[in-house]
């Protein structure tokens, strides 16, 4: 993967999910003197990489002339009391790439302006481990070229997808934004089932985690669609026969699941401002 970034690229928040970003932006190629960091107290891990590797971290912010891209990574609460000092960066005219939750295109373009390129996001935590999956929505000033950067920016932490309606950022929200939480319950689950059965906890948490883990490495790696892995490890009749005919039962996971993700979608309406 090459980034083609031609000016300065402006991190707001070096936290977790931004000092992964900032990892898969230097191994990628993008040169240290071009990425600025903006954050009061990172965590001692991205200090370390900014130190490291040289890059800068909170100089004036007269002194950034050529921003390309504005990538702002900081909690939704905070946001207007960080983005407000910072609306001269709107001068060089970046892109704005928001990867923060419940902030909405047209909050961004309240503090950069109506004409202000913006893109909304919404990653996932395996972003952390470089499998994340982000959807991405944008506003009418984004030129093809700023798509384009944008994703390069964000495969740094996974796959990137684009949507046409910034309203379906909400539904991405529902399904991998909060998904992870749903497979990780669904290891507990896996778990808490494995000692119904008699297995010991510990026995039990190892089976579940190494299933769940490996069952999506599998799915990842082999291309192949889930119904058919379901299916090649069915065999008529058997014991994951029996254990699906619960799972796939009309009152089984697949309305549960859809419930649970239409109520997270409403939600992440709720939230949007």
């Amino acid at each position: 993967m090459s980034i083609s970034l031609k000016g300065t690229l402006v991190l707001i928040g070096a936290g977790k999910m931004g000092g992964a970003m900032l990892e898969g932006w230097l191994k990628a190629g993008v040169a240290a003197r071009q990425v600025v960091a903006l954050d009061p107290s990172p965590p001692a891990e991205v200090a370390a990489l900014l130190a490291k590797h040289g890059v800068r971290h909170n100089p004036p912010i007269n002194s950034i002339t050529d921003a390309e891209v504005v990538l702002v990574a900081v909690k939704p609460q905070v946001m207007d009391d960080v983005l407000t000092p910072l609306h001269g960066l709107a001068a060089s005219k970046p892109l704005i790439l928001s990867i923060a939750a419940g902030k909405t295109i047209a909050s961004f373009e309240r503090h950069f302006g109506n004409e202000a390129a913006v893109i909304r996001t919404i990653p996932n935590t395996p972003a952390a481990v470089g499998r994340g999956i982000t959807a991405m929505a944008a506003n009418r000033n984004v030129s093809p070229a700023q798509m384009t950067l944008a994703e390069e920016l964000l495969s740094s932490i996974g796959e990137v997808v684009r949507v046409d309606d910034e309203a379906l950022i909400d539904a991405a929200t529902a399904v991998s934004g909060s998904g992870p939480a749903y497979v990780f319950y669904l290891t507990e689950c896996l778990a808490a089932a494995a000692e119904a059965v008699g297995l010991p906890p510990d026995v039990a948490v190892k089976l579940a985690r190494a299933t769940v883990a490996g069952s999506g490495e599998l799915m990842r790696s082999s291309g192949i669609d889930a119904a058919t892995l379901r299916q090649n490890v069915t065999s008529p009749k058997g014991t994951t026969y029996e254990a699906l005919q619960v799972l796939m039962a009309e009152d089984g996971m697949k309305p549960l699941m859809i419930e649970a993700v239409k109520a997270a979608a409403r939600r992440s309406r709720e939230l949007a401002s």
